[in-house]
């Protein structure tokens, strides 16, 4: 049996359209995208030849993850998630709080990943078409990722909300880049020139050993596996999701590594070992050079960097659509200033949630690429990952917590082994410490990024205290039910 929402005239339930083709190709189109283009150079630096390795024990730790949010949004099918978890396990507001800010640092600092690796794309396909000469300078790939984040920020001020349906044609486009990096592959393969033995090679570039090596690779590697948890914002809108959702979920998730673990196999088959360690310096340009490289004689590398600009494109534009829905809904529950909830009038748009989530992205694009020295792909991809596998760690234990506590129906879960959420959370809490080779610098930014959420907080409680005579900190009123969408009309 299902579980249904009951309307109510004040709460009207969401149309229910999402059956299971649609639901697997948003989450493996949220899956799939900027991840893959913006890691596996970084990932092929540390491990060579076991690219792919990386790749399976990141779908593991994601998972078992996955497993905790099976059990959440079926035992609580409400559109919130994560933040509605730990709020229903601890009933902590801060911490409720805390959480649902990581979640919008989070897509904020995977958009600038993707604002970066669209740039990188962009000019090297330029490069190759010879519509420009040489490579550009890191100082134009930086002003054209920023130039991104400001278009983003104005097609979002026009109030562009998501399409499932639109989202299938942007899939299949995501799809078909990975195809060709894939078919470059084993287009080589084919034709015997490459060496299959370096697929079981540990080339061991940065002197770690195989344990750390392989721990920092997967700690970056999980970067490309992150999206799926998006999908239990959808569960309003799906079609029987007691039914429908943990398969569909895992499914998705099958489908994103083994195409992962193709392009793995088709870059080391591609590149020489020597290339393989110098590969991280193209940043999100890597999979664009095997490419290059693997297919000499077809025009296939001219059109590639463009199908991988549209993919990063749409990665970057859902995840500040996301960030600026969550911002203005925090702003509504008064748990962040009010002043971020102001609407444009004719748009109703949420213009000061886009204009403070399109400042946080473009300071952390220039603080980034302030110093010449690092690599700004993989650290803020990183930053992301950081972010999400402590929102992850929260979610598994929220899920040890309410197993002993009652649904919000009569209905049948999921329900996920008993083990799995204590591992799925260690696992995840291992992954977030400083063993596994993270830069500094992504503690760091997730650190400010976490310190301006505290101090909005602290500014709120005091607006609130000095307005409206409440001592009482921010709080969420009705987190089941946190308004995200200014367009939202329930006349």
């Amino acid at each position: 049996m299902s579980y249904t929402p009951q309307a109510t005239e004040s709460a009207p339930e969401l149309k229910r359209v999402l059956g299971p083709g649609l639901l697997l190709l948003f989450i493996v189109g949220d899956i799939l995208g900027a991840g893959v283009y913006a890691v596996t150079g970084t990932m092929a630096g540390y491990v060579g030849g076991l690219l792919w390795l990386p790749f399976l024990l990141a779908f593991v730790v994601a998972t078992l993850t996955a497993f905790s949010y099976l059990e959440l949004v079926t035992k609580y099918p409400q559109a919130a998630g994560a933040a509605l978890y730990t709020h229903k396990a601890f009933g902590i507001h801060f911490l409720t709080f805390l959480v649902t800010f990581a979640v919008i640092c989070s897509g904020i600092t995977s958009a600038s990943t993707s604002a970066n690796t669209l740039a990188q794309n962009l000019y090297g396909g330029m490069e190759i078409n010879g519509w420009i000469d040489g490579a550009v300078s890191s100082g134009t790939i930086t002003l054209t990722a920023m130039a991104f984040m400001v278009l983003l920020a104005l097609i979002n001020l026009r109030g562009v909300g998501e399409s499932v349906k639109f989202n299938v044609i942007l899939t299949l486009v995501e799809m078909t880049a990975l195809t060709i990096v894939i078919g470059v592959g084993f287009w080589v393969i084919a034709q015997g020139k490459a060496d299959m033995g370096e697929l079981v090679n540990f080339n061991d570039y940065e002197g770690m050993g195989f344990v750390f090596a392989v721990t920092a690779a997967t700690s970056i590697a999980f970067f490309a596996m992150v999206g799926f948890e998006d999908s239990v914002n959808m569960v309003e809108e799906t079609k029987d999701p007691q039914r429908i959702f943990p398969r569909t979920m895992l499914m998705g998730l099958g489908i994103a590594v083994v195409l992962y673990m193709l392009v793995a196999v088709s870059v080391v088959s591609v590149l020489s070992p020597s290339e393989l360690e110098s590969i991280r310096e193209s940043e999100g340009r890597a999979l664009l050079e095997v490419v290059h490289k693997g297919s000499p004689d077809f025009p296939i590398d001219k059109i590639f960097p463009f199908l991988a600009v549209f993919a990063v494109a749409n990665t970057a534009l859902i995840n500040m659509l996301m960030a600026s829905r969550l911002v203005y809904g925090m702003a509504n529950q008064r748990v962040l200033p009010k002043q971020l909830g102001a609407v444009l009038r004719g748009r109703r748009s949420p213009w000061a949630a886009i204009l403070f989530s399109t400042l946080l992205a473009l300071l952390l694009i220039w603080y980034v690429t302030s110093d010449p020295e690092s690599n700004v792909v993989a650290n803020l991809s990183s930053t992301t990952a950081l972010l999400l596998l402590c929102v992850f760690t929260v979610v598994n234990v929220a899920c040890i917590v309410l197993k002993k506590k009652r649904a919000d129906h009569g209905d049948t879960f999921f329900t996920t082994p008993g083990w799995m959420p204590y591992v799925a959370a260690l696992l995840c809490l291992f992954l977030v410490g400083p063993w596994v080779d993270r830069d500094g610098v992504v503690y760091t930014i997730a650190g400010g990024l976490m310190l301006i959420g505290v101090l909005l907080w602290g500014l709120t409680w005091l607006l609130n205290k000095l307005l409206n005579k409440d001592d009482s900190p921010p709080h969420f009123a009705d987190i089941e039910h946190m308004d995200t969408d200014p367009t939202d009309d329930p006349r």
